[in-house]
Parts: structure tokens; sequence; C-alpha cells
């Protein structure tokens, strides 16, 4: 039955208005920027509790942006990284917070993201700067200055209990990025500075198995061995067992660096001396909010040397 001519021209405005109104919803949400948290290990706490906030961030700032967070399984997969890069970038990522699994070699990944009209940040371990000035870009850091961080925890241990000419190994993590070479410099600072005697460097790769296993050969190889001064706390977590298992609890202390929920009850008991809080909750929230300032085509706010600082904490036992 065919509606009277009023009726067909009500019916005819109607399906009007809604196909304008479909387009202008789908417009509205295609101005809502699409943020992509591109981050190291989830098997480390520490990046569980970082994309924790950030999802918290988002969720009250949900008329603000999108948010996609992924990371990587092992702390060295250089390349399954690359790759969640370039998926974030296809998926309509209009902006891109990314703490790298290596200083250099992500640095082509993100040039390639620039390129393409992506805004880049960059969070917790710092790109190579003078690699980014090769390629002829620039990319704000945000996170703390790690070496400070470090000379806090390794001040509070040679102060509370070591002497001048202590024996102490350092345990590194993946050699190849900026906070692990920055933390060892400010364990080593602190060590010098108290005049202890550092018997060995090597690398964790930010793990707990491989921490553990270098832990050991360490008190193995030097038997008076009196402090490890690990670069991150899951690190220091294997570094525990490795002391327990030489029946040297009480005699090697152990630092950290992180202040993950694993450590607070080895703070607790003594099982490890000090950790450092470098606000991992917060730390992809800084990043997002420099992201969305740099996609609104303002500039974040940097330092002269290009970096948002970031907090840190000496962490020690409760009174």
């Amino acid at each position: 039955m065919k509606l009277p001519f009023p009726g067909r021209l009500l019916a005819l405005a109607v399906v009007s208005s809604l196909s304008l109104s479909l387009p202008l919803s789908a417009a509205h949400a295609e101005d809502k920027p699409k943020v992509a948290l591109v981050m190291k290990s989830l098997a480390n706490e520490f990046f569980r509790t970082m994309e924790d906030g950030a999802k918290d961030y988002q969720k009250s700032h949900a008329d603000e942006f999108e948010l996609i967070a992924n990371g990587i399984k092992n702390e060295t997969d250089t390349g399954e990284q690359i790759r969640i890069v370039e998926q974030m970038v296809n998926a309509g990522a209009k902006a891109l917070v990314i703490a790298p699994a290596d200083s250099k070699a992500l640095v082509s990944a993100v040039k390639k993201a620039m390129d393409q009209g992506v805004v880049v940040i960059n969070i917790d371990n710092r790109l190579d700067p003078d690699l980014l000035k090769s390629k002829g870009i620039s990319v704000p850091f945000v996170g703390p200055d790690n070496r400070k961080g470090a000379r806090l925890v390794g001040d509070y241990l040679a102060s509370q209990k070591l002497k001048a000419g202590d024996q102490v190994g350092i345990i590194e993590g993946v050699p190849t990025t900026t906070n692990a070479q920055q933390r060892t410099a400010g364990f080593k600072d602190a060590m010098d500075a108290a005049k202890m005697e550092i018997v060995s460097v090597q690398s964790g790769n930010w793990e707990i198995d491989k921490g553990n296993a270098v832990a050991a050969s360490m008190l193995n190889e030097y038997p008076d061995l009196k402090a490890l001064l690990a670069g991150n706390d899951s690190m220091a977590l294997g570094a525990v067992s490795a002391v327990r298992a030489a029946g040297k609890a009480g005699q090697v202390q152990v630092v950290g660096y992180d202040n993950i929920n694993a450590i607070k009850p080895m703070l607790a008991d003594g099982r490890v001396l000090a950790t450092l809080d470098q606000a991992a909750s917060q730390q992809a929230v800084y990043g997002i909010q420099a992201a969305l300032k740099m996609v609104k085509g303002e500039k974040p706010d940097v330092d002269a040397d290009n970096v948002i600082q970031t907090p840190v904490q000496l962490i020690t036992k409760k009174p």
C-alpha cells in the first residue's frame, strides 16, 4: 500500500536524516585518535603494571582516544617487536608509544612509522639519540634518569652493608639497551665512590632465569662476593634464588630496580636490600599524554635534551 504523499515525504525525511547521521557518527569515531602502546616483555611484571596503568587512564579518558596495547614474549625478541609496530601502524594508529627492546634495532621501524605520519613517543628505554639524528628524525623520550636511580640504590647498599674493598658483581640488562647501560653506569658510580671492587659485570637479559644463572656463576667464581646489583627486579629475583642455593643468604646482599610487587615480600624479610620505583603505572600515561599533544599539533613539555623526565624513588624495607 502506498503512503499518502505527506506520509511519503515524512518517511523520506526520516531515511535521509538517518543516512546523514551514520556518516557523522562514523566521522566522530575517526576523530578520536588510536594510540598504540608497544612494550617489551609482558612476562616482566613491570610492563604488565605499565599496561594496566595505560588501560586505566584510557577508561577515564575514553572520549579522547582509543588504546591498543601489545608486547613481546621475551626481552630480546626485537624482530617480533618490529612486527608489532608495523601491525599497529597498519591498524590505523595515529600515535605510537614505544618501550623499545633494543635502542638501535627499532629505529628503522620508528622512522618508517613517522614517514607514514604516525606520531612517536619513546618511553622506558631511550632510542639511540645519535642514530635518530643520523636518520633525520627527533623522538621525545619520556622516562627516568636511570643512572641517577641506580646511583641511589648503589649508594644505599654501600652505606648500609659494605666496606671499602668489598667485592661486588653487577647483573646488567640487555647490553644494547640505553637503560641497561645507564643503570650499570649508576651502579659503577656508587661502587667506585665507595671504593668497592667490581669483580664482574654480566648480562642477565632482564630475565629471572638468566639473572639466576649469572648470579650463580659469579657466586661460584668469587667466593668472597658481598653483593649483587641487578639492573631490574626480575634479575634480582633470580639472584635471590642463587644466593639461597649457594647457602649464602644474609651474607650476600641483593639490590634491584623497578619495585615490582614480587619484590616487596623480599624487601620486607631482607632477601633484597633495596630497589628503585620509577612509576611503572604512570610512565606509559605520561607518554600517551605527550603523544596526544603532538597529534593535536602541540609541542610536548620536553627539556633541552628532548626528554620528559619521570620521577624515581629509592625503596627500602619499611621501618
